[in-house]
């Protein structure tokens, strides 16, 4: 059973209010929050009013859906109407959406308790969380390396377990890279199967709403819950392929799991031992292994960075500072405003990529870049459909390595983009993939692998993950129960690490 279950029947059994519940979260925050800076913004006192309201429902005899009352916390680039958003930048300091992002929209429709805002790269940009303006989180397992990122906040509350569940978006990498990192579950879903609708862009195309959650289970059940077509977003389609909580535990006997060797190049060597191990024991669930060549890889990692940059100095071209946000204090004009507005307002790694892309764009580099990267990321998605004639789902290791020591990403940030190599084909082709916990390395840092799908193929990769965690649980973070407050068990999750 999964934690929202768990909680779920704490909630209808009664065994603590859901007010109590939070308010234990809400503790456990500030306690941990100095050391982890998982959270940007706390918003106590509306998680507790929702919280008193679900009490009043089961107080009244009224059934409870299974996230109703379960403590979480959103990705700091999703609008929440009268909640400061940032997206950890300097730039939105003080902006206060006016409406709410469809996928919180349909959790606070729900009574999902927000805890608050999470930590991230400016504007979803890096791997490590550390580009945020607030500065980065810290990893849950040793707080003395990276969280990962951009939805490094997530993962970090997820993982060090003061947020049942959180949201985070990924463009290339951004929910499941963290999650390895933090040993916690990361689903990548289909682009258009989440609603982007009121999440700040980074780069459009790419962009997708992901859950981050301590089992696959809790996974499923939040994706079918924020899965939902929405007119709002032109390219949503909602979950075309199903529910999927309904599907797990189905028997893979006979499925054939792919790996690329491509996938394997470069990548660590305890990271490659763990992910060949995970391959064996679906071979002992009765699955086929099927290796196979995907030498369009090799393009992957241009092509998302020049398509990424690209959409990003269009879409961050709107802060200008005269509608939101922050404005320079001293100017002689208007355009001396802009100037300095974004100088001053953009960190260093975003200025980057907005120079990048707009590089790509330019006249005479257009054809050379942008559509030649276009081009291949046709190629791309051309091979992972013929990939999926030979197998049902592929495995690969999420990242190369296991989260790297805090300051490294500022030290080196070309080997930093790397980290994306394993990640960024599942965004350009559009695919769904799950990130789970596969193991620990010798210094007791979490191994992540992903699994990935054909398009909407959710359900077929949450199976298979469900599948690999009952074989091997002992692979996943371990959790804690039996707190008492005030005469009644109130659930606390503590950290349970293989040294």
């Amino acid at each position: 059973m999964g934690t929202i279950a768990k909680i779920h029947d704490m909630l209808v059994s009664k065994q603590c209010s859901c007010a109590e519940l939070t308010k234990s979260y809400l503790d456990e925050i500030e306690k941990a929050n100095s050391e982890l800076n998982a959270y940007v913004n706390i918003t106590g006192d509306e998680a507790l009013k929702t919280a008193q309201a679900v009490d009043k429902k089961i107080a009244g005899g009224e059934e409870i859906g299974l996230l109703e009352g379960v403590p979480m916390t959103l990705k700091d680039n999703m609008s929440t109407k009268g909640i400061e958003t940032t997206c950890c930048s300097k730039i939105l300091t003080g902006y206060k959406p006016i409406f709410d992002a469809t996928v919180w929209e349909i959790l606070k429709g729900q009574n999902a308790v927000m805890l608050g805002k999470t930590n991230m790269d400016e504007f979803a940009m890096g791997s490590s969380c550390e580009n945020s303006y607030f500065g980065g989180a810290a990893n849950p397992f040793n707080t003395n390396h990276v969280a990962g990122g951009s939805s490094g906040g997530v993962s970090s509350a997820v993982g060090g377990n003061i947020a049942a569940y959180g949201l985070g978006s990924d463009t290339g990498g951004s929910i499941r890279q963290p999650a390895s990192f933090c040993g916690v579950v990361g689903l990548k879903p289909t682009y258009g199967s989440v609603s982007r609708y009121g999440l700040i862009a980074y780069a459009s195309s790419l962009d997708q709403i992901g859950p981050i959650t301590k089992s696959v289970e809790d996974a499923s059940i939040v994706f079918d819950a924020i899965s939902k077509q929405d007119k709002r977003d032109s390219t949503s389609k909602g979950n075309v392929g199903g529910e999927t909580f309904s599907k797990l535990n189905n028997d893979i006997k006979g499925m054939k799991i792919g790996i690329a060797r491509e996938y394997l190049d470069g990548v660590r060597d305890d990271v490659k031992e763990a992910v060949l191990a995970a391959a064996e024991t679906y071979k002992s669930l009765g699955a086929e292994i099927v290796y196979f060549d995907l030498p369009v890889l090799k393009f992957a990692l241009p092509v998302y960075y020049i398509i990424a940059c690209a959409e990003a100095s269009s879409n961050l071209g709107r802060y200008d500072g005269i509608r939101y946000g922050y404005k320079t204090e001293h100017y002689t004009g208007t355009h001396d405003m802009i100037c300095r507005t974004r100088s001053e307002g953009f960190g260093e790694e975003v200025k980057r990529r907005i120079l990048l892309g707009t590089y790509v764009l330019s006249a005479g580099y257009y054809d050379a870049y942008y559509k030649k990267a276009q081009d291949l990321r046709g190629t791309i998605i051309s091979a992972f459909n013929k990939a999926f004639e030979q197998c049902d789902v592929i495995l690969a290791p999420t990242v190369p390595m296991t989260a790297f020591e805090k300051g490294h990403a500022v030290s080196d940030p070309v080997e930093t983009y790397l980290t994306d190599i394993c990640t960024v084909p599942v965004n350009i082709a559009g695919l769904p993939g799950v990130s789970i916990p596969c193991g620990f390395n010798a210094n007791g840092m979490p191994i992540g692998m992903q699994l990935i799908g054909k398009s909407f193929g959710e359900a077929t990769i949450l199976n298979a993950a469900y599948k690999y965690q009952q074989a091997a649980p002992e692979k996943f973070i371990d959790t804690k129960w039996g707190v008492k407050h005030k005469n009644k068990n109130i659930l606390r999750l503590h950290h349970s690490v293989r040294r």
